[in-house]
């Protein structure tokens, strides 16, 4: 069992596992995810990409910006998918989480806020392109730090944001199909 002497270890390959055992990605559960996503509209999806950024940035010393990455997300959303999958690859995973086809996708149905009620509800069906992304990154925290928090419980704040989500939710459901006055 275990990786065999000749072969280095996934903590020593070069720029992937820091020193510290820190996480590599921003770490959330699926079931979290998912709710914050919905809930929120999609702007969870932005807050996940800007702490990924904020990660990316501190481990490779790099002067990214991860604000103006999350706000053109729409740009950035592939290379850092790649990067978590090429992570992946490095850890000893698969490697073949599919980074163009899961952005296109992420791209197109996040495009779909812009359609006449109620169709833009579907926009908020685009975190199902980040969930195989986020199982990834989770996977590869899991190597890098195998005692991390792994962000699986609600704070005040995003109980919050899912009673303001769920509220604005249904208050459009509500309009949808409310009788119009004659």
């Amino acid at each position: 069992m275990g990786i065999p002497p000749n072969e280095p270890s996934p903590r020593a390959l070069p720029g992937l596992v820091p020193e510290t055992g820190a996480i590599m990605f921003f770490p959330v559960s699926i079931a979290k995810f998912v709710v914050l996503s919905v809930c929120s509209l999609g702007i969870y999806d932005l807050y996940w990409f800007y702490k990924n950024w904020q990660l990316v940035r501190a481990r490779e010393k790099s002067d990214i910006s991860p604000f103006w990455r999350t706000t053109f997300a729409y740009f950035f959303c592939y290379p850092l998918f790649k990067q978590i999958r090429d992570n992946d690859l490095q850890i000893g995973g698969t490697g073949t989480l599919p980074a163009g086809a899961l952005a296109t996708g992420w791209i197109v149905v996040t495009l779909l806020w812009q359609m006449p009620d109620p169709y833009w509800l579907a926009a908020v069906l685009a975190c199902v392109f980040m969930l195989p992304v986020q199982i990834v990154a989770n996977r590869i925290n899991s190597v890098a730090a195998p005692n991390h928090d792994r962000n699986t419980r609600f704070t005040l704040w995003n109980w919050l944001t899912v009673a303001i989500g769920v509220a604005i939710l249904v208050l459009d459901a509500a309009g949808e199909f409310a009788v119009p006055e004659l």
